[in-house]
């Protein structure tokens, strides 16, 4: 699937950009310009069935990585992914093959849940779904007014058949290091625990937490997000 892009800069280092589920490449609306400064062309993706790309039949993680690698340049220099799209760029990056890797709070587990609780996700999704900017605001209110809107316009965009996508998709984290990559966790991520973080370290990964930060690290504290990604674009 062609997917579409939004583009920053007109440097040769190439930049790919993945955002997390219901999100769009307008999450990276902050750190584009910022990469695009420091001479990248930047190329962020929507990911099947979110913001303006193509809506798909049936969705899944090899859908979300062959579309990514049919749309970007092979060998960039640099890819970042945020939570699905961490989880995509993790099932992409060996074919991928980016000097550098950064995830940031990736989908490499669920949230612990009992049997009971996993039979309301659907609904709870569909109820996030249904969010109004007033009510992004108050559930985010670290969120700039520019975030807060451009998360209401995808969450109208976003494909809702791609919940059954959801409530089947396996999530499973790296088991080797492809290429050098940084995780930037959430302060108490919920889908990178301590034994996990500790874990994908030992593989060689290296792992920094951006302090009081909730999932989406950059739109919750973008001047910790880019402390966190020193020494790497």
């Amino acid at each position: 699937m062609q997917l579409f892009t939004r583009e920053w800069g007109e440097g040769e280092r190439i930049a790919v950009l993945i955002h997390g589920i219901f999100s769009s490449s307008q999450n990276w609306r902050s750190l584009g310009p910022v990469l695009a400064d420091k001479g990248y062309r930047v190329i962020a993706v929507d990911l099947p069935g979110h913001g303006q790309s193509p809506r798909a039949q049936n969705y899944s993680i090899d859908l979300l990585a062959d579309s990514v690698l049919q749309s970007v340049p092979g060998r960039p220099e640099l890819a970042i992914g945020h939570s699905l799209g961490g989880l995509t760029l993790s099932a992409a990056v060996d074919r991928l093959q980016p000097q550098r890797a950064v995830y940031v709070d990736p989908a490499f587990t669920a949230p612990q849940m009992s049997w009971w609780q996993r039979m309301f996700v659907p609904l709870v999704m569909r109820r996030l779904l249904s969010f109004d900017a007033a009510a992004i605001a108050k559930h985010n209110p670290r969120w700039s007014h520019e975030d807060v809107a451009t998360e209401a316009e995808d969450f109208a965009h976003f494909d809702r058949k791609a919940l059954r996508f959801l409530k089947g998709a396996e999530m499973a984290a790296p088991n080797a290091l492809a290429v050098p990559s940084l995780l930037v966790l959430a302060d108490g991520s919920q889908l990178v625990g301590a034994e996990l973080a500790e874990r994908l370290r030992g593989l060689g990964f290296e792992v920094r937490v951006v302090a009081g930060a909730g999932h989406t690290v950059n739109r919750d504290d973008f001047d910790g997000f880019l402390k966190a990604l020193g020494g790497w674009i």
